[in-house]
Parts: structure tokens; C-alpha cells; sequence
């Protein structure tokens, strides 16, 4: 082995020692730590599983599609805001305070996927290779068109009060028929280097053995450091005095969201910026649908009966303005790239919304979305016109699936 690969062996090898501690935590219950400590424990444990599951994920595109492995990335990236959210489900079956706390991680989560994570994608591109833009390969019209589905239904939620049993079986069928479209498509090719090199370098049944492990053991650690490392940094921030509502919806789903905007920032650092940004747009329409969906079942299961997921007003708010910011993301992609200055567009509004946190400027940012989108499908033909594409591209291969 020359010395090049030995020193991808090791980073291969750090990564897994960088799970160990937080391995020893969970083991120990998680006695005897600070909540500061035990969430730089905790993350250090998600970081690195990070790097190991997008690895994993580069060496599996020798034997599966890329969009297939990188919706695989999304899916276990985005275990550890299913563990937070799902366990704030299950408690707000006993009490009922849980059940606001429960969709405003859903829809923090949401909105900071699109509003930090996608412009960090150009910002890191534009610092690196000087790019005014992030270019998508025509096979993300199904992704842009399952995200314009799912914005569309998730807006009549908050007319609804409720998440109930119909969203239960729409969103999660939405995504399942996503994940069958994304499996049949063809990609590009991409060169593997780094560690991900190593194990595809391997005869076929050994590099399968070795992927196989990059996905599950990453994806065990994510979703046993996620609800921990979340509730640590909670506690740190409520001893420090930070309003808890605050934590729920924003640093929580910052932590939870950490592994796909790592992931997404190694991507773009290799010159896969297009890549970066389907791990995120992927991670989006997982959240957006399956996410969502699924809350009610786990509100169910732990009220031992069949019941929908109550929402107050405010909440009602906070979904209607993540489906605004959704649909004009879609719109600022559906040229089929995201320039710049979209992006700082992005930020800027979605930073303001976290400095203004009241329910009268969430409808306004709303409505501004809902503005800026129609004006520019108003005054872009070729946007319209892509977006129709979109979804008659989608249906026929929703038809091919059959």
C-alpha cells in the first residue's frame, strides 16, 4: 500500500475512533458529563459518521446510481431530526406542550435546510472555484417536482389545524414513489478519490460488504448521539437562559441538521457542488414529506389510539411560511440552477425571520415569499415553462414505475 492510501486508511480509521466516546456515553447512560461536554462528545460522534457515510456512499456508486446513493445520504443523514422530532411526538401524547414543540423542529429543520444549507453551497463554491452558480443535472426536475407536490399539499395543513391520518398516507406515498424514480435513473459519472477510493478499489463483493457497513453503522450512530446531543445542547443553552421554544425550533434542528450540511460541504469542496445540493434537496423533500407524515402515526402509537397531531395558531403560522419559503426555493431553482444572489436572498430572509420572531412578520415574510415567486414566473417564461416540464416529467415516470 503506497503511502497515499495509508493515509486514507487512517482518516477511515480516525473517523470510527471519533464514535468511540460517544459509543462509551450511550453505554454509561451518560453519567458523570457536563451537557456542554457530553454535546462536543456527541457531535465529534456525528461528524465523523458523517465522513464515513458519505464515503460509504461515494464507493456504492460503483454498484448503484448516484442519485440513489446520495438519496440514501439524506435519508440516514436526516435520522438524527427524526429522532428529536419523533420523541417530541411521543411525549406530547401525555402532555399536550410537546405537541407545538414538535412541529416547530419540523419546520426549523425545514426552513434551515433551504435557508443556511443551500447557500452555503454556493458560498463555498464561489470561494473555492469562483462559481456565480450551482448547475443541476436535468434528472433533478423529479426532485424539484416532488418538493412543488409536497409544498403544495402541506399547505392545506394549517386549514386543517392537524396533522391526521390522510397526511400519513400522502406524504410517506409521495416519497416512496420518489425514492422508486430516483432508483431507475441513469448519472454521471464521478471520479472516486480520498478514502472512498480504498473500498471501491475492492473485488465487488468485499467493496459491498464494506458499503453496507458505511451506511448502517453511521446511520446506528447518528440516531443514538442525535437525541442526546440535541437535549445537551438544550439543557447548556437553558442554564445559560435561552427560551426553550428558541432551542426547540432553531439550535436543535442546527445540531440535527449537521451531518447533510457536512456532508453537502465535503461534496461541494470536491468539486460536486450539483451533488451537494441533491443530498440537501433530497433531505428537504424526506423532511417535507416523510417527516411530516409520519409524526401523526408516532403521536398514535404513544396515545394508543388513532389521532391527529394537534396544532395551535402559531404553529399553523410556521408551517404556512415553511411552504411559502419551499415554493420560492423551487422557483429560484426551477431554471434548473441557483445563482448567487439567489442564495443570499435566501439567507437574508431566513436570517431576519429568526431576528424578528413574532407571528405578524411570519406572514409577512409569507406573503413576500408568495410575492417574489409570482413575480418572477410572471416575468420569466422559461420558468413556467420549466416547471410544467417538471410535472409532466414526473407523471411519466411515476407511469414507468408501474
Amino acid at each position: 500500500m503506497n503511502k497515499l492510501k495509508l493515509n486514507y486508511l487512517l482518516l477511515l480509521i480516525l473517523c470510527f475512533l471519533c464514535t468511540t466516546p460517544a459509543i462509551y456515553l450511550i453505554a454509561l447512560g451518560n453519567r458523570d458529563l457536563s451537557g456542554i461536554s457530553s454535546s462536543v462528545i456527541y457531535g465529534i460522534a456525528i461528524l465523523g459518521s458523517a465522513f464515513l457515510l458519505n464515503w460509504g456512499a461515494e464507493a456504492a456508486e460503483k454498484d448503484i446510481s448516484a442519485g440513489l446513493a446520495l438519496a440514501f445520504i439524506a435519508i440516514i443523514a436526516v435520522l438524527p431530526e427524526y429522532a428529536v422530532d419523533f420523541s417530541l411526538a411521543w411525549e406530547a401524547a401525555d402532555d399536550p406542550t410537546y405537541a407545538p414543540l414538535a412541529i416547530a423542529n419540523m419546520t426549523g429543520g425545514n426552513r434551515l435546510l433551504i435557508g443556511i444549507g443551500w447557500p452555503l453551497i454556493t458560498l463555498l463554491s464561489w470561494i473555492k472555484f469562483k462559481s456565480k452558480k450551482v448547475t443541476l443535472l436535468p434528472n433533478q426536475k423529479i426532485d424539484l417536482s416532488v418538493l412543488l407536490i409536497a409544498s403544495l399539499y402541506a399547505s392545506t395543513i394549517p386549514l386543517k389545524g392537524q396533522l391526521d391520518i390522510i397526511d400519513s398516507i400522502f406524504l410517506p406515498g409521495i416519497f416512496a414513489l420518489y425514492m422508486i424514480i430516483i432508483s431507475k435513473q441513469s448519472s454521471e459519472e464521478n471520479t472516486i478519490v480520498g478514502p472512498a477510493q480504498i473500498i471501491a478499489d475492492l473485488p465487488q463483493k468485499a467493496r459491498r460488504v464494506c458499503c453496507t457497513i458505511l451506511f448502517i453503522f453511521p446511520a446506528l450512530i447518528i440516531f443514538l448521539a442525535a437525541e442526546p446531543f440535541a437535549h445537551n445542547l438544550i439543557l447548556t443553552g437553558k442554564n445559560i437562559g435561552v427560551d426553550e421554544f428558541f432551542l426547540i425550533q432553531w439550535v436543535a434542528p442546527l445540531a440535527s441538521e449537521s451531518p447533510e450540511i457536512a456532508i453537502a460541504m465535503i461534496l461541494t469542496l470536491r468539486s460536486r457542488a450539483s451533488s451537494a445540493l441533491t443530498v440537501l434537496l433530497s433531505s428537504k423533500i424526506n423532511q417535507w414529506t416523510l417527516l411530516v407524515g409520519t409524526l401523526p402515526i408516532v403521536y398514535s402509537v404513544s396515545s394508543g389510539e388513532l389521532s391527529a397531531l394537534p396544532m395551535d395558531n402559531r404553529q399553523s403560522i410556521e408551517i404556512f411560511l415553511t411552504v411559502a419559503q419551499s415554493l420560492f426555493a423551487l422557483v429560484l431553482l426551477s431554471n434548473l440552477s441557483f445563482s448567487n444572489r439567489g442564495a443570499a436572498l435566501l439567507f437574508f430572509l431566513f436570517i431576519t425571520q429568526i431576528i424578528i420572531p413574532i407571528n405578524a412578520a411570519r406572514i409577512v415574510f409569507s406573503i413576500t415569499y408568495i410575492v417574489f415567486s409570482a413575480t418572477i414566473l410572471l416575468y420569466d417564461a422559461d420558468r413556467r415553462s420549466n416547471i410544467f416540464s417538471m410535472q409532466k416529467q414526473f407523471l411519466n415516470s411515476a407511469r414507468n414505475t408501474k
